[in-house]
């Protein structure tokens, strides 16, 4: 199903009261309830050899339908710095501590940062699907398949 506007959200919900998140450059939300205790005892399970990620760090939609020559809008709508980065494959990120039993995509070797509120436009895109991830956090993923109208 193809989305009424060509936008992306990258959203987390990192609480702005809670100290804790100064370590990985704070928290610029107004309002967010995640604390740092939280969101570290989400990122994995006892049923998973990969990093799983707290729910609220997240690209929304996550999966997206445009037509050929559209510009996507995306927006760091979230209180931590993020990336959205197009990658081959699906994998981890560049901070080590985040990628257990992940190897880390290429590239985000040279991803770039988009600190809250800032965005960024991805243009060009051929038809096909398009794999995008934060390389920051690499559970938030989306997909961009681009097609001709029908």
């Amino acid at each position: 199903m193809a989305a009424q506007d060509d936008k992306i959200a990258i959203l987390d919900a990192c609480d702005p009261t809670d100290p804790a998140w100064a370590a990985t450059g704070g928290c610029a939300l107004k309002k967010g309830d995640v604390t740092r205790d939280e969101a570290g005892a989400l990122l994995f399970s006892p049923l998973s050899s990969a990093t799983i990620g707290h729910p609220a760090w997240r690209n929304e939609p996550s999966f997206l339908t445009i037509e050929p020559n559209k510009t996507v809008r995306v927006t760091n709508k979230g209180g931590e710095v993020h990336t959205f980065t197009e990658v081959a494959a699906f994998g981890g990120g560049r901070i080590p501590g985040l990628n257990q039993g992940l190897t880390s995509a290429p590239e985000c070797a040279a991803a770039v940062d988009l600190a809250p509120g800032a965005g960024t436009e991805v243009t060009g895109l051929g038809e096909g699907n398009h794999l995008f991830m934060c390389c920051i956090h690499p559970w938030m993923r989306a997909l961009i398949k681009v097609k001709p109208k029908d």
